[in-house]
């Protein structure tokens, strides 16, 4: 596989008020292209990265929504929205370690980046990872709320012997698949190389590599169908991929759907029943209420 290419990248600062701020970086993750691939909320700002070379459209798209926010009563103003060169990759990981450390997501799993320790109980399931250009570090709700279905169903339910991770970002919830089931498989698909390549990587780092397939096959070209189906993507892609990610799901298999703004998710849900789910729960985020996930399980 070719090496991704390496592109310069800027930083688009949002200004909030700090009543707002997490409100502000949700309702971005839904409205604007750059911030699809995620937002970081950094004390009273929201920053979203964009290549250099849509700097500008970029910007007018960021400000266009925040004026819409600010409309609607939000803390934001759009002439405050700013562009600043992002620090070079390597520069980038080293701030991450000021802030990111040994996380447990949930009462098994653990996120334990390169440069930290941690002495695992017997039941813990370690995940090492560190920040990278593919979304997916456990720090966001969404990616939350499916870890925290995948432990519970592994304490309650029968093992599936296959999983399918859509739109997999760093293979974060692939691993810890592989690593919760271990006799289970798992094919991890993303269309963007640069996660591709992360998520191979970090299966390997994980010793799961020979069990999670990670590539750039389109949702409705992958083989076959699945008992366990994790797609942690914005409400517009789950929408826009139903056709191709419906049929993925085996009979009686389930499926867990996050990425959704807490409106958003009934809604959604409801679309899928037509094809035959029956709607298990809708779970809001604890750490984040604007954000929920929507499990659903298919007909026999």
């Amino acid at each position: 596989m070719a090496a991704p290419e390496v592109r310069d990248w800027v930083e688009i600062i949002v200004p909030a008020a700090a009543a707002d701020v997490d409100e502000v970086a949700a309702l971005l993750a839904d409205a604007c292209e750059p911030a699809k691939e995620g937002t970081e909320v950094r004390g009273d700002e929201v920053v979203i990265w964009a290549p250099l070379g849509d700097q500008e459209s970029a910007l007018a798209e960021v400000r266009a929504a925040i004026a819409a926010f600010a409309e609607a009563g939000l803390g934001v103003d759009p002439a405050t929205v700013r562009a600043q060169p992002a620090l070079p990759e390597a520069e980038w990981r080293d701030a991450w370690k000021r802030y990111f450390h040994v996380t447990r997501i949930t009462p098994r799993i653990v996120v334990v980046p390169s440069w930290e320790q941690h002495e695992a109980a017997p039941d813990d399931v370690i995940i090492a990872l560190d920040p990278g250009m593919a979304f997916g570090t456990g720090t966001h709700a969404s990616t939350r709320l499916v870890l925290e279905e995948l432990d519970r169903l592994a304490a309650e339910g029968a093992p599936p012997d296959r999983v399918l991770d859509v739109g997999a970002g760093s293979g974060i919830l692939a691993i810890a698949a592989a690593k919760l089931w271990p006799d289970a498989t798992v094919i991890a698909v993303d269309n963007d190389p640069i996660a591709v390549t992360a998520c191979g990587e970090n299966a390997a780092m994980n010793g799961v590599q020979g069990r999670i397939a990670s590539a750039l096959t389109p949702v409705g070209e992958v083989d076959g169908t699945f008992p366990l189906v994790l797609a942690n993507i914005q409400a517009h892609v789950l929408r826009a991929l139903r056709p191709g990610l419906a049929p993925r799901v085996a009979p009686g298999g389930t499926l867990v759907m996050s990425g959704l703004l807490s409106p958003q998710a009934p809604d959604v849900a409801e679309e899928y029943l037509a094809d035959g789910f029956t709607l298990v729960a809708i779970r809001e985020s604890s750490l984040d209420p604007a954000w929920s996930s929507a499990i659903l399980r298919r007909s026999s």
